[in-house]
């Protein structure tokens, strides 16, 4: 099904402590044809299964939009060894209160990276769901506010400087192909407003609905993929998970609360993780700054796809009220 090679192999039988392996499912392919996510059964082993991340670095890139230049492949490649770091050096500090998949070991050889990851499933997350009610929103929500309490006010140390795959210093390309001359004129000074934020955190930097495992009954989650962790203001992830699970009707509608939701608990989160950060101020400044963070996502996101579902009537009005402030 699939070959890792026997260098990688061992890696992953020295980590679980097992006697043999089989891939029994590929998951996913990553992203232009960069490798697979693959769930691995093992024999006698301190574990029944894990998953792994196997990268691949590609001879020839296939970006499925089109974008396959050498500083998009540079941004895939350094995307990986900030998800190492993450694994190695930050991770440990948010497993408990922001789930994620424990890291067992990893390995970089030549042009391939292997990563091997605790398996979700047998964790208790099996769910991945494409549409969601207001309880597993309010529970996302409530784990991106824990995961940003922990990091508030740390330096993001191996990782990106600034988080997310849409970062306007990574993505020199796609502002070149906006139309939007108003917007593109606007891009460096909003990046720059939300760069100039009081409170910075960690962001996850690709908070999508996909990226989010739920459990059977759907009340607790975990949250995978985490090659675009870096600093920045939270609203970009709030923002960008809100995007990536409710229409424009739904956003109209639900902005308030969806936010109330967030920031009750970010309060919260700040009390039991570091309460001496002033949680009203960080409310205060980070829901100013929410319409700034939908319009850089939205920036990005004009140059990129013009044509794309998320670019709605909400967005447009958003963005153009952040573009007139300036």
């Amino acid at each position: 099904m699939h070959d890792l090679g026997a260098n990688f192999e061992a890696v992953i039988l020295d980590a679980t402590q097992a006697r043999s392996l089989k891939v029994t499912e590929i998951i996913q392919q990553l992203w232009s044809g960069y490798g697979k996510v693959l769930r691995i059964q093992l024999r006698e082993g301190s574990v029944e299964t894990v998953v792994v991340k196997h990268v691949c670095m590609p001879n020839v890139h296939n970006h499925p939009r089109g974008w396959n230049s050498t500083l998009s492949h540079e941004r895939k490649v350094r995307s990986y060894e900030v998800e190492i770091a993450w694994y190695r050096d930050w991770s440990e500090r948010c497993i408990s209160e922001s789930r994620l998949p424990r890291c067992l070991a990893y390995k970089c050889i030549d042009e391939e990276v292997l990563i091997v990851l605790e398996d979700l499933d047998q964790a208790g997350f099996p769910a991945r769901l494409d549409h969601v009610e207001w309880r597993q929103i309010e529970i996302c929500l409530w784990w991106l506010a824990q995961f940003h309490a922990i990091y508030m006010g740390e330096a993001p140390r191996g990782l990106w400087s600034v988080g997310t795959y849409w970062h306007l210093e990574t993505r020199p390309e796609e502002l070149a192909s906006l139309k939007d001359l108003s917007l593109k004129g606007a891009a460096h000074s909003i990046d720059a407003r939300l760069k100039a934020a009081q409170y910075q955190t960690f962001v996850h930097g690709d908070a999508k609905l996909a990226n989010f495992c739920f459990s059977e009954d759907g009340e607790r989650v975990a949250a995978v993929d985490f090659q675009y962790v870096g600093g920045g203001c939270g609203m970009k992830d709030v923002a960008y998970f809100i995007g990536s699970c409710l229409n424009e009707r739904a956003c109209v509608r639900r902005e308030e609360a969806l936010l109330d939701c967030y920031f009750t608990g970010l309060r919260k989160a700040l009390a039991q993780q570091q309460p001496e950060i002033d949680a009203l101020a960080v409310v205060t400044e980070w829901r100013e700054l929410f319409p700034w963070a939908w319009t850089d996502f939205h920036r990005f996101l004009k140059g990129w796809s013009p044509r794309h579902w998320k670019i709605n009537g909400y967005s447009e009005r958003l963005a153009a009220k952040v573009v007139a402030s300036l």
